[in-house]
């Protein structure tokens, strides 16, 4: 089943990837458009009845949380086939790898402090440079290892519904009520007039929404170790194990592909439903809210992602439309990703459309639409013209010291 691409690219992983690219525009667009409490809370901003509600249900039971974990998965098992190739060039892998993240980390924090706040790239580099020690794990040290940081990550997260179990027990505590504050801006019903503040800040000028960024988020990728990196390494290091043992490569037989299938959304699905009606038949409480969202979903994810990749494998047809679209568009993530950013900011920012906080959670899906459509529709033309894409194509050069050949297409081979 296993199908490869000029330059002895893998298909099947650029499709998964592509696939991946698309969905986190469907959790980070609320991000672009709202306050950061609608991210996690729909009764925050954006609509909570009716349709609103129905997309919010929708996205958090199927893809909240799981096309970043596709994306970290694809991550992971990208790093370690850019490490062996070269070693088996006779080069440095070392320092093949660390140049690469070294500038994806400038890359990132470009993106964090100059575009937007919701920057990946930065946490990527960094977890990277840690993954990079497990380039010769056996595949079952490599899920051992990602089951127990996945463990960690429960721990970590936990911290965040015990902590508002406190705050709500003992409000009149001395430091409660800044803390009280920052749990409402961040999972609950922040105040009108600060989400106004926001608006406001938003619709605003490039450099009032610089300064903004950077005062919030100017240490963002220091704290995402400690939130998150925990999760985000298991799930590269999943990766890894998926690629070497064929997975990630279309090389299993598709009643496997069809049993993780079975596995990942017979039980995700349910569950992500519970805690979803959970949140709702509390009115989204704040302790439900950091709960459901945080640790609860740690342990059941990895399964759902197994699925999505699972599903993806199964779907695909080399040759095919569709899949030669998301393939082209996964082969391009990196550009995709960074100008998604570029469009949307433009977008809902005040130096573009300044449609920040003025569409409701419905409503911004046509954006995604847009996005989708101009990804699908760009990415294949350049790569039958180009190598890479553009902004790949900057990376490499840069990583490698020089410039890289850009002219000549790839094209599929079944």
């Amino acid at each position: 089943m296993t199908t490869t691409m000029a330059g002895d690219r893998h298909l099947t992983l650029d499709t998964v990837r592509g696939v991946a690219v698309l969905g986190i525009l469907l959790l980070n667009i609320i991000a672009f458009a709202m306050p950061m409490a609608a991210y996690f809370n729909p009764a925050a901003y954006g609509g909570a009845e009716g349709i609103d509600l129905g997309v919010w249900f929708g996205n958090f039971v199927l893809f909240d949380g799981k096309m970043r974990g596709l994306f970290s998965f694809l991550f992971g098992a990208s790093t370690l086939l850019v490490i062996e190739r070269a070693t088996a060039k006779g080069e440095s892998a070392a320092k093949v790898h660390y140049a690469r993240m070294i500038w994806l980390l400038v890359f990132g924090l470009i993106h964090l402090w100059a575009i937007w706040f919701g920057d990946i790239l930065s946490h990527y580099a960094l977890i990277g440079m840690i993954a990079f020690f497990f380039r010769n794990a056996r595949v079952k040290t490599l899920l051992i290892v990602g089951c127990i940081l996945l463990v960690m990550q429960v721990l970590v997260s936990a911290f965040f519904p015990l902590a508002a179990a406190m705050i709500q027990a003992m409000p009149g505590k001395p430091g409660m009520a800044e803390a009280a504050l920052g749990f409402e801006r961040g999972f609950g019903r922040p105040a009108a007039d600060w989400l106004t503040e926001q608006v406001a800040i938003h619709r605003g000028g490039w450099w009032q929404i610089a300064v903004e960024r950077f005062k919030e988020a100017r240490w963002l990728p220091l704290v995402g170790l400690i939130q998150y990196g925990w999760e985000t390494l298991a799930y590269m290091l999943f990766g890894m194990a998926a690629l070497r043992n064929g997975m990630l490569t279309g090389g299993w037989e598709r009643k496997r592909y069809w049993r993780w299938v079975a596995i990942g959304f017979g039980i995700g699905i349910p569950f992500y439903t519970a805690l979803a009606l959970w949140m709702v038949r509390s009115d989204f409480s704040l302790l439900s809210v950091t709960t459901a969202v945080l640790p609860a979903t740690v342990p059941v994810r990895p399964l759902m992602i197994m699925g999505w990749a699972s599903l993806i494998v199964l779907l695909m047809r080399p040759g095919g439309f569709l899949t030669d679209r998301l393939a082209a568009a996964g082969r391009m993530a990196f550009t995709n990703y960074l100008m998604t950013s570029v469009i949307c900011t433009t977008v809902f920012y005040g130096y573009g459309l300044a449609f920040y906080g003025a569409l409701s959670r419905a409503e911004v899906y046509l954006v995604v639409l847009a996005v989708w459509a101009l990804i699908l529709l760009w990415s294949k033309p350049w790569l039958e013209r180009f190598a890479y894409g553009p902004l790949e194509w900057v990376w490499r050069s840069l990583a490698r010291g020089r410039l890289q050949p850009l002219a000549g297409g790839a094209l599929v081979k079944g």
